[in-house]
């Protein structure tokens, strides 16, 4: 047995020095002072002794982990990962983790809805990009499924409807077919079903510029018949060659044809 001597609070606020028979002997978190009510005139077995050396190590990991959710809310799977990244040993993940749910600092649940709330509210992505994220965050699908129940149908249009306005923006300079494509194929990509764009396409699409999609195919087709003049055998084949072209890149083949009636001898 060992007696408490002397206990004397260090400059870095929460800890403690503990002397033992007038000797220094270790330091503890207060948390581990008040748990074990240390005082002076205490004394101390090697059982004791060591039960509170495992205290203070759990306890240093706790702080720590309280700092790095201090900044910002952080998954079950972001702790855990920060604690082995800070060779915390396993035996004292566990305890740390506890505690946090306890005090609602870790909670899957409120991250998803947060972040679901977030990205709905200041991000333009669909549900299926948010599920993914959570997955990645290593978020349960119940967790996922409860949190995405208020990113409504309703919600998910409105959002829907200005990321295809922008979209429609970024590609005037393309052919209508090839711009109805390329959005269709950009709510998918930002994670909306594939069939949200039929539902609001009649509020999305733009009048179309005539004069400018006259110009481009003109353009075009210039191109694409100066490149198979002699690529192809016959006018025949190579009027095909040239149709073929010009719906590749989202001509309409009845646009095409009268270019073709307009500007050729065939």
């Amino acid at each position: 047995m060992e007696k408490i001597s002397k206990i004397e609070a260090q400059k870095r606020p929460g800890r403690y020095n503990i002397y033992l028979d007038g000797k220094y002997a270790f330091s503890v978190a207060e948390s581990v002072l008040i748990k074990y009510r240390l005082m002076k005139g205490m004394e101390l077995d090697q059982s004791q002794l060591k039960a509170m050396t495992n205290d203070d190590e759990i306890a240093k990991a706790y702080n720590k982990m309280l700092d790095y959710l201090s900044h910002q809310l952080r998954t079950e799977h972001d702790v855990y990962e920060k604690l082995r990244q800070l060779k915390t040993p396993e035996e004292y993940i566990e305890p740390v983790m506890q505690k946090l749910r306890g005090l609602h600092l870790l909670d899957d649940h409120e991250y998803a809805a947060s972040y679901v709330r977030t990205v709905m509210n200041t991000e333009l992505k669909g549900p299926q990009v948010i599920r993914q994220k959570l997955r990645q965050k290593q978020i349960g699908e119940l967790d996922i499924d409860n949190a995405l129940a208020q990113f409504t149908s309703a919600l998910q249009q409105e959002n829907a409807t200005k990321l295809a306005k922008k979209l429609f923006k970024r590609y005037a300079k393309l052919p209508t077919r090839r711009q109805e494509e390329k959005v269709r194929q950009g709510l998918i990509t930002n994670g909306y079903a594939a069939g949200l764009f039929s539902e609001i396409k009649d509020s999305v699409m733009p009048q179309p510029d005539e004069e400018q999609q006259d110009e481009l195919l003109a353009k075009e087709a210039a191109k694409a018949w100066r490149r198979y003049e002699k690529r192809a055998t016959t006018d025949y084949e190579r009027r095909i060659k040239v149709k073929q072209a010009l719906y590749r890149k989202g001509f309409d083949l009845d646009e095409a044809e009268h270019w073709l009636n307009e500007h050729t001898n065939a």
